[in-house]
Parts: C-alpha cells; sequence; structure tokens
C-alpha cells in the first residue's frame, strides 16, 4: 500500500520536475516512477586504449569506479582498413571490405565514461567520430553491433591513400614502434594540423631516437 501510494506521489510531482529538470524525461522514467539507469554502451577499441598501450590507463580508471567494464576480445566482422598516421597513431577507416577484419577489445561503459572517451577522441574537434561496427567475440563466436572511434571522414580517404592502401589487422606493438606521446609532440600544432602535415608529407616525420625505442 505505501509503494502505491509513493508511486502515486512521484507520478504527480514529476511533470512538475521536468521543466527545471529537462533530463528527467518519460523515457528516463522506470515503472515505479523512479529514473531508470542507463543501459552502458559497448565500444570497441583497436589502439591505444587497449590493454598494454598508452591511454589504456583511462579504461583502468573507469573500471576502478566501475563505469567500464572489459567484456572480452574480438574482432571486426567486416574487413576494415587499420592505418597508423602521424606519430604512429592508430585510425580505423570506415571502408568496409578494404584492409582487415581487425582484432581489439570491447568494453561496456557508462554515459560518465563515454563522454571522457569521447572528450579523448576529440570528437567535438573532428578528430574522430564514433559509429556503429559489427563484431565477433572470439571465445564466444558471438556477433554484436557495438560502437567504434573511426579516424574523421574529412581525411580518411586521404589517410588510406598515404597509407598505400594497405593496412593491419592488429595494433600491435610492433606496430605502434615509434608512437609518440601527446606530451612529447609539438605543442603548437593542433592534432588536425598534425595530421595534414602528415598527409602532405611523402613519409613518416622523423622522431628523437629516443622516441622511437
Amino acid at each position: 500500500m505505501v509503494k502505491i501510494i509513493i508511486k502515486i506521489l512521484i507520478r504527480r510531482i514529476l511533470p512538475f520536475l521536468w521543466p527545471q529538470f529537462p533530463s528527467l524525461n518519460r523515457e528516463n522514467i522506470s515503472p515505479m516512477g523512479m529514473p531508470a539507469a542507463a543501459k552502458p554502451t559497448l565500444i570497441f577499441t583497436y589502439g591505444t586504449l587497449k590493454r598494454g598501450f598508452s591511454n589504456h590507463r583511462l579504461l583502468q580508471d573507469m573500471m576502478a569506479t566501475g563505469d567500464a567494464t572489459f567484456l572480452g576480445s574480438c574482432r571486426t566482422v567486416h574487413r576494415l582498413p587499420l592505418v597508423c598516421g602521424p606519430y604512429r597513431v592508430p585510425f580505423l577507416l570506415n571502408f568496409a571490405g578494404r584492409g582487415h577484419r581487425v582484432s581489439g577489445e570491447i568494453y561496456a561503459v557508462s554515459t560518465a565514461a563515454l563522454a571522457r572517451m569521447d572528450e579523448l577522441e576529440g570528437l567535438s574537434r573532428g578528430h574522430y567520430e564514433r559509429l556503429p561496427i559489427e563484431i565477433e567475440l572470439e571465445e564466444e563466436g558471438k556477433v554484436l553491433e557495438v560502437e567504434a572511434y573511426y579516424g574523421h571522414r574529412s581525411y580518411a580517404e586521404e589517410m588510406w591513400r598515404r597509407s598505400g592502401e594497405e593496412g593491419y589487422n592488429c595494433y600491435t606493438d610492433k606496430v605502434a614502434r615509434g608512437y609518440v606521446y601527446r606530451k612529447d609532440r609539438p605543442q603548437d600544432l593542433t592534432f588536425l594540423d598534425q595530421i595534414r602535415l602528415f598527409l602532405s608529407s611523402d613519409s613518416q616525420p622523423t622522431q628523437p631516437e629516443y622516441l622511437t625505442q
């Protein structure tokens, strides 16, 4: 009886709260009248966010707070180009049928974690774009539609040509050799500037020896 009364009161109060709190829309309300938990987003990682690579510490931080969960190793259902741009930064290009089936890892992330990943990948700055992708879990063989960060369409075709229209099936330590951390890159250039310079050059910019070891 008490639960029924509470439910009725919540239903009567919520319409007055919606103008002040737009996020409390009807789609986010559970049958009991309380805000429903958002479903996690499944993200396919193929580069520096993978275990053992430079940006994985972000996922480690989010797993420690319960905002991310490792679901397993996987690879793409379709062939896609995986190439390296400036400073051996990896880019997955949205050209199905080119390249190879790409290996990576799948994570379930919260809304807050997704926002942090979007910021890392520069979505608002046109560095990458988050789009659907089909992956196959290695152990189960199950196919899932998830999301991945692709190199932005504004430079993707040029990046593919710049790579000789050849890609990798996995971003490994060998492929990543020569990777330069963000703090060691020119600070007077934006990442898009670095991409444009890479695309307009005939070869990968020479790095100091200590950065390529």
